[in-house]
């Protein structure tokens, strides 16, 4: 695991004093979406199939350094859309970074160069660029050419000017396992300081939905790409059991209340990738949220689910609990062959619901309401 020794040692003693209170559920990661406004429409994304009314809103500072406040995990990420396109974005990552909480900007790097002199580098500030592989593969994922030559050129700006860069990777079905390692080598040799992977997990409302990998394709994946890393020295962002869950060698459940998501509805259940509804504040997500409801095995719609921001704070857990066979798999790596864990069966879970227009439409009364009395 690739990441800044202190937030290591921050995030490490914010653990043990959670376990201390006995606290059962808590966040580790913050998701905090400003705005859904991109200059970008991926065929994988779901996050801007939006009407304008709803793109057109961001959080203010005060909400979202409030959210901050509320939350209370070490580590924030800084999600969307597109952050930079946020007037003030540059005044909330100082914010946080001001209270000592380490901060992921995450990016798809257009708008890079020409924002760098607005930030200031630090231990506790990370650019996290998308890149879903090499120059053929990312241009197809964002379905726009030339993206990722500029997002390279950003990357090489940023580390000139002394900032931490991670590239954030989602990989979906048809990825060629050694187009990946490739692409993978490709990032270390230019200094990348680590890789977030993740599977393409399915947004309902992404305009592909043919190209998500399922749990079993998705151990398969990971396997090969992970088998091509002997002997090279790829850095993750993850932790060494989470890779290892990627792998189809742990049987892990969800925790969403892990990465709390906090966007322009309010505080989204159950989680970063799956809006099933909203509560006014953090208390009331973790307290009033039926989070038996969801997850694989519960809930059809995650029943193919494998991201980090579900499953990592499971890993982080089991890591905690076996200290040793984490350093182990560190060291050697997520095995890459013999028989899977078993899976989560799916025969109990509940059907789908279809809840994102009645939002959408509460919003758009609201948002209506709220001119209508500011005239």
């Amino acid at each position: 695991m690739a990441v800044p020794p202190i937030q290591a040692a921050l995030v490490g003693a914010y653990v043990l004093r959670q376990r201390l209170r006995g606290n059962r559920r808590f966040p580790l990661v913050l998701m905090l979406e400003p705005l859904f406004r991109c200059n970008l429409a991926c065929a994988g994304c779901g996050k801007i199939d939006y009407p304008d009314p709803i793109l057109r809103r961001r959080l203010s500072v005060a909400e979202a350094l409030g959210a901050v406040d509320e939350c209370g995990a070490p580590v924030v990420s800084i999600a969307g859309g597109e952050p930079l396109l946020h007037p003030e974005i540059h005044t909330i990552a100082a914010g946080i970074v001001a209270r000592r909480k380490f901060v992921y900007l995450c990016t798809n790097a257009l708008l890079l160069e020409k924002r760098l002199d607005r930030f200031t580098p630090s231990p506790f500030f990370t650019w996290s660029v998308h890149l879903d592989g090499g120059r053929e593969e990312h241009d197809k994922a964002v379905c726009q050419p030339g993206v990722y030559d500029r997002a390279v050129a950003a990357i090489r700006a940023a580390k000139a000017r002394g900032f931490r860069v991670n590239i954030n990777c989602t990989l979906f079905d048809g990825a060629e396992p050694d187009k990946v390692a490739a692409f993978l080598d490709e990032a270390m040799a230019a200094g990348i300081d680590a890789v977030t992977v993740s599977p393409g997990y399915a947004y309902e409302r992404a305009p592909d939905q043919e190209h998500f990998l399922n749990r079993r394709k998705t151990k398969e994946l990971f396997r090969a790409v992970f088998a091509r890393g002997r002997g090279r020295s790829w850095r993750f962002s993850q932790s060494s059991l989470f890779l290892d869950f990627l792998a189809g060698n742990r049987t892990y459940r969800c925790a969403p209340w892990g990465n709390p998501t906090r966007n322009v509805f309010g505080w989204q259940r159950p989680c970063y990738l799956l809006g099933e509804g909203y509560a006014p504040t953090f208390k009331a997500l973790m307290e009033e949220t039926d989070w038996d409801a969801y997850g694989t095995g519960n809930y059809e719609k995650c029943a193919d689910c494998m991201v980090h921001s579900g499953y990592e704070p499971t890993a982080v857990e089991d890591t905690l609990r076996h200290p040793l066979s984490a350093l182990a798999v560190s060291l050697r790596g997520p095995r890459t062959d013999g028989p899977m864990a078993p899976e989560i069966p799916l025969d109990r879970q509940r059907p789908a619901e279809e809840v994102f227009s009645r939002h959408v439409a509460d919003t758009l009364r609201r948002i209506e309401a709220e001119r209508t009395a500011a005239e």
